[in-house]
């Protein structure tokens, strides 16, 4: 009897045993089931580079809504995973950015960071104060016309300096040229008559709005080139805001 019943309890420890190791097997498999499917969602998350054909199917709607799914991503920390030397390798050749960007060259606001881009797919022309000049709307011309870009887009930022500077009349060498061409700006903000300079956020803020807003004007009356897209549904051009604070950008 004393035998039977170590045979059962054998047998019964035994059943015990087998069940917890098939249940760990099943939540391992399902663990690396789940693993399996986080990598997968993850390789599907690797950011492409930009050919002449892609660039030829991205609609100026399309190449808004990139940029704003790319700082969406910046914003939450889920930047596309990108090998910059194979796109070093892939753009040799030609270049074909989908997107055009008119910032400032304020370090906060790398137009590529915060867009979530990579190499050879947006066009960056930096300024103190995103304006523009002869220069630059020549170097729009390219980008749109002669490069395929789709979309112009004119980006102001919060604490901008040389939005400040323009406010507080400041006197600087070069910088003096520079920042007559965000005057304009400051004078067409009307009211906030207490304080007119630097040291009232909320007039810097409303300069710097105006000031993309002038720019975006500036772009349609100044060529003719971009205009004439603009109105064939070629290429879009807006104006937005990049808050330093947030990381967030918000379309105008």
């Amino acid at each position: 009897m004393g035998k039977d019943i170590t045979m059962k309890t054998f047998e019964k420890d035994r059943r015990d045993f087998m069940k917890k190791a098939g249940s760990g097997l099943l939540a391992t498999a399902a663990g690396s089931g789940i693993a399996l499917s986080a990598l997968q969602a993850h390789a599907a998350q690797s950011a492409v580079t930009q050919t002449k054909k892609t660039q030829a199917a991205i609609t100026p709607k399309k190449a808004l809504q990139m940029l704003k799914e790319g700082n969406t991503r910046f914003v939450q920390g889920n930047m596309l995973k990108r090998n910059l030397m194979k796109q070093v390798k892939a753009t040799a050749s030609g270049q074909f950015p989908f997107a055009t960007i008119v910032g400032c060259i304020d370090s906060r606001g790398s137009n590529e960071l915060i867009f979530d881009q990579g190499i050879g797919d947006i066009f960056s022309a930096r300024v103190a104060g995103n304006f523009v000049n002869d220069d630059i709307l020549g170097s729009l011309e390219f980008a749109s016309a002669a490069a395929g870009s789709r979309l112009i887009v004119v980006l102001g930022h919060t604490e901008c300096g040389a939005v400040k500077g323009a406010c507080d009349d400041v006197v600087l060498g070069n910088l003096t040229q520079t920042l007559a061409n965000i005057k304009p700006a400051v004078a067409a903000v009307s009211g906030y008559d207490s304080d007119r300079s630097s040291n009232n956020n909320k007039f810097v803020h409303a300069v710097t709005e105006k000031n993309v807003v002038l720019t975006v004007e500036r772009i349609r009356e100044r060529s003719a080139i971009l205009l004439d897209m603009v109105n064939k549904g070629q290429i879009g051009l807006v104006g937005a805001m990049y808050d330093v604070h947030t990381g967030k950008v918000t379309f105008m």
